[in-house]
C-alpha cells in the first residue's frame, strides 16, 4: 500500500468514521484541524485527504470499526509501516493475527504474516509482539530468516 492510496482509503470513509463516533461535522473538522469545507470536500469525495489528515485519522480513530475493516486490523501500525517503508517496534503488543493476518511462515518463537487488507507484512513473536513491519515481502522474509537462527 502506498501513501495515495491510503490517504484515499481513509477519504472514502471519512463521513462513516465520522458518524460511528457521533461527531459533527463541525466536532470533526475542528478535532482534525480542518476547516469544515475541507471535512465537506473530503466526505462528499471531491478531494483526498492529505498525509497528515489521514495519519491524524489512523491516530485519533485507531479503535474504529470502520477505519480497521477499511484498513484490516491497526490503523496506525499500517500508517507507520507506510510512511517508514520498515519498522522495528519495541514492546507494540498485537492481538496476534486472529482477523486481519495470513501466516506466511512459522519457525521457533517468531511467525511472518502478511496482512490481507493493507498486505504490509510483520513479525510477531511468540507473545504476539511485533517485532517488524515493512511493505517488502524480500525484506520480511530476511528478517525473519535473521531471527530465526
Amino acid at each position: 500500500m502506498e501513501k495515495l492510496e491510503l490517504r484515499e482509503k481513509v477519504s472514502e470513509k471519512m463521513k462513516l468514521i465520522r458518524v460511528e463516533h457521533d461527531y459533527t461535522q463541525d466536532r470533526m473538522a475542528d478535532v482534525l484541524g480542518l476547516s469544515k469545507k475541507t471535512l465537506v470536500q473530503i466526505e462528499k469525495q471531491r478531494t483526498v485527504a492529505g498525509w497528515t489528515t489521514t495519519v491524524a485519522v489512523c491516530a485519533l480513530f485507531q479503535e474504529s470499526e470502520v477505519l480497521k475493516g477499511v484498513l484490516g486490523d491497526s490503523p496506525v501500525e499500517i500508517v507507520e509501516t507506510v510512511a517508514h517503508q520498515q519498522v522495528e517496534p519495541q514492546g507494540k503488543k498485537t492481538l496476534g493475527g486472529k482477523v486481519w493476518w495470513q501466516t506466511i511462515a512459522e519457525a521457533e518463537n517468531y511467525t511472518l504474516q502478511q496482512n490481507i487488507i493493507s498486505h504490509h507484512y510483520r513479525i510477531i513473536d511468540s507473545e504476539d509482539y511485533r517485532v517488524y513491519s515493512t511493505l517488502d515481502r524480500t525484506e520480511a522474509e530476511i528478517r525473519f530468516e535473521e531471527l530465526v537462527k
